[in-house]
């Protein structure tokens, strides 16, 4: 089926080349609360990771998302250089990072020179005197059919989604609808018990406080009923198929939703006073949890 959802787990990648260079993109998002960009792009292309996160923020709306793009140039003409400045700033880092772990009785491997060079802004790749804007401008067209490949694999992924959850909000209204036909049949018999019940309260009652009576009186009449709880399930049965049909980004309303159904599956289970009620509740509980496992992949 053809829905609006979208999963947050998607990946896309493509290579590209102009003039003497050539490269290559990954694309990967995985589920996280919020949206968090996290870019690995070279620095000597002054402002393109601002503008790749500008670009990619306007396609995404949640999720944990890492975009990679490694660049070489084939004539082997760029330059590799010790940025030295970045090089202190890593090793003082390091030293720190260090003293403080020793500190709590951490020993922590050293670093080696690899290690150090691969850590982001120590080397430099300069692109020689060729126009750096022009190839930032032609990186920036390239990444557009990345993103749009990736935006599909999340649709679909979306989709599937949406069908798994609404077999699951299916299967809640069935059982939604057995507890309110097991309440309706069995309603003569809920009525004798709390009448039982009533009769031994007001036995005991003797000199005792009519005002504690009258809470346990009470007390008794809003455990027998559970109307309001079948009610709420039927709304929410409702609210979620809406959620599903408007599409992303729904993840998190969608989540709000599925603990509302927890809290009134847990309260019909509390009050149910029939084994086959209880059941159902206990049912109600278990699809819940598997489609909240569905939802946490919804951006």
């Amino acid at each position: 089926m053809k829905s609006k959802l979208k999963s947050m787990t998607a990946f896309a990648s493509a290579q590209g080349a102009f003039d003497a260079y050539s490269w290559s993109w990954e694309l990967r998002s995985v589920n996280g609360k919020g949206l968090d960009l996290r870019l690995r792009v070279p620095d000597w292309l002054p402002g393109l990771e601002q503008r790749l996160k500008e670009k990619l923020g306007r396609a995404v709306a949640r999720g944990n998302v890492t975009l990679n793009l490694k660049i070489t140039r084939e004539d082997g003409t760029g330059r590799l250089s010790v940025n030295t400045q970045a090089l202190e700033d890593t090793l003082t880092a390091l030293e720190t990072v260090e003293a403080v772990a020793l500190s709590k009785g951490i020993s922590l491997a050293p670093p080696t020179v690899a290690d150090v060079l691969a850590m982001r802004g120590v080397m430099d790749a300069s692109a020689s005197d060729d126009n750096t804007e022009e190839l930032g401008q032609k990186l920036l067209e390239d990444l557009d059919p990345v993103i749009e490949a990736f935006l599909a694999m999340r649709s679909n992924e979306g989709d599937k989604l949406a069908e798994v959850m609404l077999g699951q909000i299916d299967e809640i209204e069935q059982l939604t609808q057995s507890a309110s036909e097991i309440v309706h049949t069995r309603r003569d018999e809920m009525e004798a018990s709390f009448h039982q019940a009533l009769s031994r309260i007001m036995d005991g009652a003797g000199q005792a406080d009519m005002a504690r009576v009258a809470q346990e009186i009470a007390l008794l009449a809003v455990k027998a009923d559970v109307t309001e709880e079948i009610d709420r399930l039927r709304a929410h049965v409702s609210a979620a198929r809406e959620l599903v049909a408007t599409g992303s980004p729904m993840g998190r309303k969608l989540d709000f939703l599925a603990q509302e159904f927890n809290r009134e599956a847990n309260t019909l289970c509390s009050k149910s006073q029939h084994t086959e009620l209880t059941q159902i509740g206990l049912a109600l509980k278990s699809v819940i949890d598997q489609m909240r496992e569905q939802v946490q992949n919804v951006e």
